[in-house]
């Protein structure tokens, strides 16, 4: 009987072991460290000690310093600020912009499909990183205006999934039903069209994110992004290319946490794609 349900126990566990749990769970430590990034971080990110730069991890400094002496530990706990706060921004503005566009383009159909669609076709056919790096290049490097660099390119691909969903929902029975009703125009689209639409734009933001984390980055290495001194991976990452051969924690430290919050949001939004699938049930 021990026996059996120590089994039943491990089986259990593992079921607990799947890509959304851990997924949600490194996300939530990636939040937990952003916020409580002062008391967790053993020196002040932005504070120089030259006598102290480009030292080797050691029981000192977890995670060695940088070329100005700067403890990397702390400058990775907030660097993670930065970071969510970019990719928050740009979600809260790509998936309200492509499901308006993508929901609109199905529902109304004719001229109004055509142009909204030839739109998302033409800023889909652009190179994303290289679109941002001109608008940050135009407005300037900084969180807000790399939020909009990268929001402006990431906004297509909701719209063209909401739209393929609005065209399905458009020959329902359901919408039919709420047509006899009297439910018509703007109350159905906001009210039966967007709530059906809404988990798989939640899916693909999700899916999404790693990639955005890693354009943030990029936008960070190339310049582009949060200036210094504050704490960012992608700038951390620039930093310490200059002495990767020799210091090789340098680069490391920050490329590591890259991977790894990019590495969370893929696991999370590939569980949110299994629960949210009906299939599954």
């Amino acid at each position: 009987m021990n026996h059996s349900r120590s089994i039943s126990n491990r089986w259990q566990w593992l079921r607990w072991f799947n890509t959304f749990n851990l997924g949600l769970a490194l996300v939530v430590v990636l939040i937990a460290f952003a916020l409580f990034a002062p008391l967790l971080s053993p020196y002040d990110p932005n504070v120089q000690h030259i006598s102290q730069r480009l030292l080797a991890p050691d029981a000192q400094h977890w995670l060695g310093t940088d070329r100005f002496g700067r403890d990397l530990l702390s400058r990775v706990l907030f660097g993670a600020r930065p970071t969510l706060i970019l990719v928050s921004l740009v979600v809260v503005i790509t998936v309200p912009v492509g499901l308006a566009v993508g929901i609109c383009a199905g529902y109304f159909g004719g001229w109004t499909e055509r142009i909204l669609m030839r739109l998302t076709d033409i800023v889909m056919s652009l190179p994303s990183l290289v679109i941002a790096l001109a608008l940050v290049s135009v407005l300037g490097p900084g969180l807000m205006n790399g939020a909009l660099a990268l929001a402006f390119t990431s906004w297509p691909s909701f719209a063209r999934q909401a739209r393929s969903e609005t065209l399905a929902l458009r020959r329902s029975d359901y919408l039919a039903a709420a047509k006899m009703q009297g439910i018509t125009g703007w109350r159905l689209i906001i009210g039966h069209i967007l709530p059906l639409t809404l988990p798989s734009a939640i899916i693909r933001a999700a899916l999404n994110l790693g990639g955005i984390i890693l354009s943030a980055a990029g936008l960070g290495f190339l310049g582009m992004g949060i200036q210094p001194p504050t704490a960012e991976w992608g700038s951390m990452v620039a930093s310490g290319s200059r002495v990767i051969f020799d210091q090789w924690w340098v680069a490391a430290v920050p490329g590591l946490a890259i991977l790894l919050a990019s590495l969370a949001f893929n696991l999370l939004g590939d569980g949110l794609r299994d629960k949210m699938d009906p299939r599954n049930d």
